[in-house]
């Protein structure tokens, strides 16, 4: 979720210029005034075109149908109108350029504005317009880093009415990035017009981009000057409505749908991967790119790597700043996933882990890396400049931070009561649920997967309730389960297939002792069935003995990876990003920036279209950080569709009808 900060842009006082000083009389002659009739349908897939009919100038100022009364005529007095134009400058500019570009606006022949009012002239049956043009040899400088702000003057009539929206074109061959405009000297006083938007050039789209003012109508409260323009901009960011040509370009801001055809790179034999989003293996939609297909697989969309970008609609990307403290948290996280598999190949031994004694030494003495005999992969890895420029440094150590738990106590991890505080309050706390049936069932095909009796029997779960009957502990809301037992099982000989990897399906029993605790009392780990063993479960408890001791560990290392498997393909990837972008794209398509619910969502929906995005580049895809971090491997987005499959609804996503649905009481765990 994020954050919503205030802008220091929104809070300063603006000038307001006063009426009576700004106001003016002018004569002009009767006759047909310039009519200019846009349809503002950028979606790049078709040709739109702008009729201007015949045009007059008058002193200068251009005037167009809008600038009088109802009748053609007008009372001769104008008000004085000052734009205040905000651009945000990239941090790393160029001097030519920027002079270059201050040379163009104050020419007037950089950014045109045309002001566009609520009220309807009765000539056009569109919204009266003015228009001006952007001037001034340099910019005003702002307080803020990295802004500059404009001005463009306006000899607006008294019965304009009021602004409503603004449509400005880029007349430059750059776009720029406009965070809002003001508009001072209306009686009203400042009207304001966020942004916070790219602004194309007119030489990729030559159609006018168009700003709302800054209040929220519902489509009925729509002002009748700006109905049109409402529409109108909602088009232009649906596309054609088919299947996509060509490829989309950066500057383009088309919001359209595509399946997960994606990942996969049919070329090549170890890269091959399913689409996602068909009948077989349902999925959510991603955001359109147009990219062709691949020669071998005509469903399978051709893949864009590094350092490449991957098409989002262009507010969709992140900005500079942004794009910093993204690659910053980046390299952290890739470092602290990838250590394992970082060390295991550019480490002086081809042995990733031997004992816990050797995962200690990640954290105490780190890893050494190697120049010469690891040059060629540290060139393949997936990672940014700054990370290559870690890993190529010489005799470096990779070497990460002691968690905050492990510090306190070396062996925390291993204890019980530790896992169950996780299933609490760790990483993954939305899959622990009360044990509300016995015996435990599977919802799996029996004729494919065995009976589906779970082999937590009464008699091995009362040993460990302390005196306490198996009813009585289900009527007193005292047992829970971690259960991954149907989502895993019918994935679990396709992983255990996959070199050095080693995986069971797991079924977790917690209970809430007479002080309040909660631990861990039984794990099933399940194979699927074979001709000689139909029944391919075992459940394992902590022993009074060091050799059944070390058993239950590993078996809750079993739990903790499979836990950790889920959570990042299911609870997080899935349904925290995968399941979000549709909604994000039908916001775009379907409600005007000026909806209500748009503003609501919008601060929250904004970069995570960049962010999947990236994910499908890097992430989830075949041969990517997912598959070579997790149990599932090559497997991990088949089971992430599995799951969507069986196990994701609307109705229960939020927090309060997920609790409700796994009735988890008030819990105490130490």
């Amino acid at each position: 979720m994020f954050a919503v900060k205030s802008n220091p842009l929104l809070v300063r006082s603006p000038i307001v210029f006063s009426d009576k000083k700004h106001r003016r009389n002018i004569s002009r002659s009767s006759g047909r005034q310039s009519v200019q009739i846009q349809a503002v349908i950028s979606s790049g897939d078709s040709k739109t075109a702008t009729s201007p009919l015949d045009s007059k100038e008058t002193n200068g100022l251009v005037v167009q149908h809008g600038s009088g009364s109802s009748d053609g005529s007008n009372n001769g007095e104008v008000l004085e109108v000052k734009a205040v134009v905000t651009i945000r400058k990239k941090m790393k500019s160029n001097i030519v350029e920027d002079q270059l570009e201050y040379f163009i606006n104050g020419a007037g022949q950089g950014i045109q504005i045309q002001l566009v009012s609520e009220q309807i002239d009765p000539v056009t049956n569109n919204g009266k317009r003015v228009e001006s043009y952007v001037r001034g040899w340099l910019p005003k400088p702002s307080n803020v880093p990295y802004v500059v702000e404009y001005s463009a003057d306006f000899t607006v009539p008294t019965d304009f009415g009021s602004p409503a929206a603004i449509l400005i074109t880029n007349l430059r061959p750059k776009e720029f990035h406009l965070l809002e405009i003001i508009l001072h000297g209306f009686a009203e006083g400042p009207v304001f017009f966020p942004a916070n938007t790219w602004i194309h050039s007119h030489n990729d789209n030559p159609q006018s981009r168009i700003i709302f003012k800054n209040q929220a109508y519902l489509p009925s409260q729509t002002p009748p000057g700006i109905k049109d323009l409402r529409l109108e901009d909602l088009l232009s960011i649906r596309g054609s409505g088919t299947h996509q040509e060509k490829e989309r370009k950066s500057h383009e801001r088309i919001y359209d749908y595509a399946p997960y055809n994606d990942l996969g790179n049919p070329n090549k034999e170890e890269l091959v991967r399913p689409v996602l989003g068909d009948p077989e293996r349902p999925y959510p939609r991603r955001c359109r790119t147009g990219r062709p297909p691949t020669r071998s697989d005509p469903m399978t969309e051709t893949r864009i790597e590094k350092p490449h970008p991957v098409y989002v609609p262009r507010d969709e990307t992140f900005e500079e700043i942004k794009q910093a403290t993204f690659s910053a948290g980046r390299l952290k996280a890739v470092l602290h996933n990838l250590i394992p598999t970082i060390s295991a190949s550019l480490s002086r031994s081809d042995i990733p882990f031997k004992c816990f004694s050797e995962i200690d030494k990640l954290y105490i003495d780190g890893v050494s890396l190697i120049d010469e005999e690891n040059k060629g992969l540290v060139d393949s890895l997936l990672v940014g400049k700054v990370m290559k420029q870690v890993l190529s440094s010489g005799k470096r150590l990779l070497k990460y931070e002691l968690p905050a738990i492990v510090k306190g106590d070396k062996f925390a991890w291993l204890r019980d009561n530790e896992f169950a505080r996780q299933a609490l309050a760790g990483v993954n706390p939305v899959n622990i649920e009360l044990l509300k049936e016995f015996p435990i069932c599977s919802k799996l095909d029996p004729t494919v997967y065995g009976p589906p009796e779970s082999a937590l029997t009464k008699e091995l779960l009362e040993q460990e309730l302390g005196g306490m009957s198996l009813e009585k502990a289900l009527e007193e809301k005292r047992l829970f389960i971690i259960d991954y037992h149907d989502t895993l099982l019918p994935f679990i000989k396709k992983m255990n297939s996959l070199p050095e990897r080693k995986a069971y399906a797991s079924r977790t029993i917690l209970f809430i002792t007479k002080t309040g605790i909660l631990r861990p009392i039984a794990i099933e780990l399940s194979l699927p069935q074979t001709p000689s063993s139909p029944q391919n479960k075992r459940v394992y408890t902590q022993g009074h003995d060091a050799t059944t001791d070390w058993i239950w560990k590993l078996a809750k290392a079993h739990v903790c990876s499979n836990d950790a498997g889920i959570h990042q393909l299911v609870n997080h990837w899935l349904r925290t990003h995968a399941c979000m972008e549709p909604y994000i794209i039908a916001s775009h398509r379907q409600l005007s920036p000026m909806h209500p619910i748009y503003k609501l969502l919008h601060p929250h929906m904004r970069y995570t279209m960049e962010i999947n995005a990236l994910a499908r580049q890097n992430l989830i895809n075949g041969g990517g950080i997912i598959e070579a971090s997790f149990s599932p491997g090559k497997y991990a987005m088949e089971l992430s569709s599995a799951a969507y499959k069986n196990m994701w609804r609307f109705d229960m996503e939020s927090l309060p009808a997920d609790l409700i649905r796994r009735w988890t009481p008030n819990l105490v765990c130490h």
